[in-house]
Formats: C-alpha cells, structure tokens, sequence
C-alpha cells in the first residue's frame, strides 16, 4: 500500500452540469445508505461529508488495499444507480434532464 492511500483524504463529486438532483431528502439518504455499507463493510473511514443539493463532500480514508479510485467509481456508480432506478419508477420527467449521448451511457448524474 502506498503511504498516501493511508491517509484521510478529500472526495468532490458534482452533478453533472451542477443540476439540483440531491435536493430531495430520498437521494440524501440513498448518498448515506452507500456510505454506511462502505463503512460497514470496512472498506473506508468517513470522518466526515456534506450533502448539497448539486454536490457532495467527503473526508475518508480507504482501507486494506483497496484503491482509492475504485473505492470512488463504486461508491458512485451504485448511488447514481439507486437515484436513477427512482426516477425511472416515480420521476421519469425529471430523468430526462440528465439524458446525455455518449457511447457509454445515456444519461449522466
């Protein structure tokens, strides 16, 4: 392991085009529910995070040997997962302000 993966370290993720997706309490705790399970599963600390409407903040440090970028690209993969399984089941008017044309997805949190 390398010496500064040993360390707490500072996480930004944005909305794409900075759009107000977190501001329903729902996705702030779809945002909490990966981080619990990441810290249940003893994969990062959290020393701290915060929650905005159009991004988040996070202090963790990764765990074993896990990397930091992986930790990262899971972390959001599965919660923009769980957000976009809601929005396609209760709120597919609102789902469509995030569709974008790229090669690999077709709509982008």
């Amino acid at each position: 392991m390398e010496l500064e993966e040993s360390f707490a370290q500072f996480c930004t993720a944005t909305i794409h085009q900075w759009k107000h997706l977190l501001e329903p309490n729902k996705y702030k705790i779809v945002t909490t529910n990966s981080l619990q399970f990441l810290v249940g599963s003893k994969i990062v600390k959290v020393y701290a995070f915060a929650i905005m409407s159009n991004h988040l903040h996070i202090i963790w440090q990764v765990l074993g040997s896990t990397k930091r970028e992986d930790v990262q690209r899971d972390f959001l993969k599965f919660t923009s997962q769980n957000i976009k399984y809601d929005l396609v089941k209760n709120h597919l008017e609102v789902l469509k302000h995030f569709e974008v044309n790229f090669k690999d997805r077709k709509c982008q949190f």
